[in-house]
């Protein structure tokens, strides 16, 4: 269980510092995969590294905390001031970009082998590696290969590899199908599908694809200029959404069947450097009032399990 207390992520730049993820506060449970999805720059992938610990300047915690429910050998409580103790080995992540995460002049098994920690490597740590990357559909020949010498899908499936070895208890998966076409993209939703079955473990997952989390996400979280707006059930979220971003979000996917003309939400997100005041997404919501301009909503739990931030969370729902 990850539970966010009232996170303040915080980027300086020569502008001054501005929040990235601004006062989120929920928990997340185990043995569910949980979708996170939000237009570009909401703060989905700079919460990822909030609760993976990767809080290297410019980014920062300047508020908050992350409190995990991991069981340590020494009973201690693993807060984000620690969780880098117990990365790979109880939470991991994967990158979006294989090609980029990866050294295009080296090998990936001598890359496999140095990205373990020194204490978790023995004599047989190589042919471990083989069998592990076979059990991923991969020829366990793949491991001597370049990068480059592979391709797109093989090293999205070397880099699920390197983050699941040591079956950690955590996988943050940020946009692991980007630039993957749809064929090779199925074959890694699947095969992180099968992984999280057979681990029982937390898979939190960054995706613009709204048709993706339907398909394999157990929870969804929305976000919206760095704020969360709601957060349950991926199939009550799906059915019943109360956010108006929420809603509109998911009547932009296409459907079978359905020849109505489709658009994207007008408008676009504000800018984070501004005095944001009200409801962030007031300027674009077709439900906005006068209240929604002045005064922020509070996130809270609708009905159970179901949390949103909207003045008018019920109306939303009533018209869809």
């Amino acid at each position: 269980m990850i539970r966010l207390n009232n996170v303040v992520a915080t980027y300086t730049t020569v502008r001054g510092q501005v929040n990235a993820v601004d006062g989120v506060t929920l928990t997340i449970p185990d043995g569910k995969i949980v979708g996170v999805a939000g237009e570009s720059g909401c703060g989905k992938t700079t919460l990822m590294k909030v609760i993976y610990g990767d809080l290297i300047y410019p980014l920062a915690l300047r508020q908050g905390s992350v409190d995990y429910e991991i069981d340590s050998m020494n009973g201690k409580q693993i807060t984000t001031r620690n969780i880098k103790d117990y990365w790979f080995k109880h939470i991991s992540y994967i990158p979006q970009s294989s090609m980029s995460s990866l050294n295009p002049v080296v090998r990936i098994c001598t890359q496999f082998v140095d990205f373990l920690p020194a204490g978790q490597r023995t004599n047989n740590t190589l042919e471990e590696i083989r069998a592990y990357v076979q059990s991923l559909d991969l020829p366990p020949e793949a491991i001597d290969a370049y990068p480059h010498q592979l391709s797109g899908g093989m090293r999205q499936r070397i880099m699920v590899a390197m983050g699941t070895f040591f079956k950690p208890e955590i996988i943050l998966a940020d946009e692991p199908t980007t630039a993957l076409d749809v064929v090779v993209q199925k074959g890694i939703l699947l095969l992180l599908m099968d992984i999280q079955a057979k681990m029982n473990n937390t898979i939190i997952l960054v995706s613009h694809d709204m048709g993706v989390h339907y398909q394999i996400t157990h929870k969804m979280l929305i976000m919206y200029a760095a704020k969360v707006v709601e957060f349950g059930d991926s199939d009550d979220v799906f059915a019943s959404p109360r956010h108006p971003y929420t809603r509109m979000l998911i009547e932009s996917l296409p459907t079978i069947g359905d020849d109505r003309m489709h658009t994207g939400i007008a408008g676009r997100p504000p800018s984070l450097w501004e005095d944001l005041r009200g409801c962030r997404f007031a300027p674009r919501c077709p439900l906005a009032t006068e209240l929604c301009r002045a005064e922020e909503p509070a996130f809270l739990e609708l009905k159970p399990e179901h949390f949103v931030a909207c003045h008018y969370a019920e109306k939303a729902f009533q018209n869809r």
